[in-house]
């Protein structure tokens, strides 16, 4: 069955970095686009970047929220995504999650889109 597992999360300081990892399996990963979501207490789920497979071109899109901080990556051969967080900001606080749609062009960060879903990591930025 399909399975996403996150790691990675932790407890770092302001201005810090972290990078998250998202393990597929189940599915064939290169052809689904994949996404990172966040939430954290008492507020909606965030979407904040996704990346588009290989053969539609790889692309990736941010929020503007993490625009230039954060960095979204995949490793096909590894059925991996990644997510590359630089600079990070107590407003980072938040469980992570990673989702993804089978899907060909344009990836969304809107989470309706996305059918599977990992169980988060926890991001906690304080000093």
């Amino acid at each position: 069955h399909l399975q996403l597992v996150e790691s990675g999360g932790g407890l770092v300081q302001p201005g810090g970095s972290l990078r998250l990892s998202c393990a597929g399996s189940g599915f064939e990963f290169e052809y689904h686009a994949m996404a990172w979501f966040r939430q954290a207490p008492g507020k909606e789920r965030e979407g904040i970047s996704c990346i588009e497979i290989a053969r539609s071109g790889g692309h990736t899109h941010y929020a503007d929220s993490v625009k230039g901080r954060f960095t979204i990556s995949r490793d096909d051969a590894k059925n991996t995504v990644y997510l590359e967080m630089n600079n990070l900001k107590p407003e980072d606080t938040a469980v992570y999650y990673c989702a993804a749609v089978r899907l060909f062009g344009l990836c969304s960060l809107s989470g309706g889109h996305y059918p599977w879903w990992g169980q988060g990591t926890q991001v906690t930025v304080s000093s």
